[in-house]
């Protein structure tokens, strides 16, 4: 797992599985952390890497329903756990989804954890919305996003000038319409985001390194493209690798 600071009150943590990100967002005393890491190691050091950084934590965020953002249970199982009403909606809708499909990756490539995935009672935030971060007033933003699944939202931590943005705008995926995701509330989602992306000085994409505006930019105009040529569009230059190439095809089945 690598972590690097993109701000004072900004940690990124990139897993070494598909390089999914969890970012650490402080302000003042408290501290959330959005989305998780993969590997039990990784989960295992979180703990220490929020204090030795003086991150006090205070609850867990995830961008959306995709087992490999909903770990930090793992690290934290005490934590508060809270995601987009469409998200709560999802979880409850597929109870059990999430451990299965974790399971199925530690079977396929033989990981052992300490113990299951337990989600307990998650909290349901309204988005769009506002949520408080630390004695200063602070307040995160909450913006709908929506198309690689059916639910999710993106973080924007306006004082800090970062966007955590779930599974979009990646520097090493194409745009992947899962089941339950649709192209077009996609595309509605990638123009929703270019104002934040131009707001945030740095957007942190689901999967891949922090992104710098211009370049978080121009992979949302190379998504856009991509998505409005289905089925006939072609990869973009940087994202062509044999993986992404079978993301494409079921894209094109989804689409038809």
């Amino acid at each position: 797992m690598r972590v690097v600071a993109v701000h004072p009150d900004v940690l990124v943590a990139t897993s070494a599985v598909w390089q999914t990100t969890c970012t650490i967002i402080r302000s003042g005393d408290e501290a959330f952390v959005v989305d998780s890491p993969v590997l039990p190691e990784e989960l295992e050091a979180l703990p220490a890497v929020l204090e030795r950084a003086g991150f006090p934590l205070s609850g867990l965020l995830a961008t959306h329903g995709d087992w490999d953002h909903l770990l930090g249970r793992l690290a934290f199982p005490d934590a508060s756990l809270g995601v987009a009403e469409s998200t709560a909606t999802r979880l409850h809708r597929e109870m059990g989804v999430a451990q299965r499909a974790l399971r199925d990756f530690d079977d396929r490539w033989y990981v052992r954890r300490e113990r299951p995935l337990g989600l307990g009672q998650v909290q349901a935030l309204p988005v769009p919305g506002r949520l408080e971060l630390g004695e200063a007033g602070e307040e995160l933003e909450l913006h709908e996003t929506g198309g690689h699944t059916s639910d999710g939202m993106a973080v924007l931590a306006a004082r800090a000038g970062v966007l955590v943005c779930g599974d979009y705008l990646s520097p090493v995926e194409i745009p992947m319409i899962s089941e339950g995701g649709s192209r077009d509330v996609y595309v509605a989602t990638l123009e929703r985001l270019a104002p934040l992306v131009e707001r945030a000085g740095v957007t942190v994409p689901g999967h891949g390194e922090p992104l710098e505006a211009q370049r978080a930019l121009a992979i949302l105009r190379e998504d856009l493209d991509y998505l409005r040529s289905l089925p006939d569009a072609e990869l973009p230059l940087a994202r062509r690798g044999e993986a992404q190439r079978a993301v494409h095809a079921e894209n094109v089945e989804r689409l038809a």
